[in-house]
């Protein structure tokens, strides 16, 4: 797959709230990618596994998802490798 799925992480204070309270990722995606694609690119890129995903698109035209990880997985691990938290 060529194009880049996922574009960033989030690093709001809600993102990270949510890290901390819902076990997960904010991340800004392409506009195309599907909730299975964004799904498996999270789990290839982050070497974790996922619950589910939900997207959406903000008022600036971006698409949001939320992804949450399975129980096993760490949402914090995930954001203190990427220096976040």
């Amino acid at each position: 797959m060529s194009r880049m799925i996922i574009k960033e992480v989030l690093a709001t204070e809600k993102a990270i709230r949510l890290i901390e309270s819902q076990n997960t990722l904010t991340l800004i995606v392409d506009i195309k990618a599907t909730k299975p694609e964004i799904k498996k690119a999270v789990e290839n890129l982050f070497n974790v596994k996922v619950e589910k995903v939900n997207t959406l698109i903000t008022p600036k035209g971006e698409k949001k998802a939320y992804v949450k990880l399975k129980k096993e997985y760490k949402a914090s691990d995930v954001a203190h490798k990427l220096g976040i938290l």
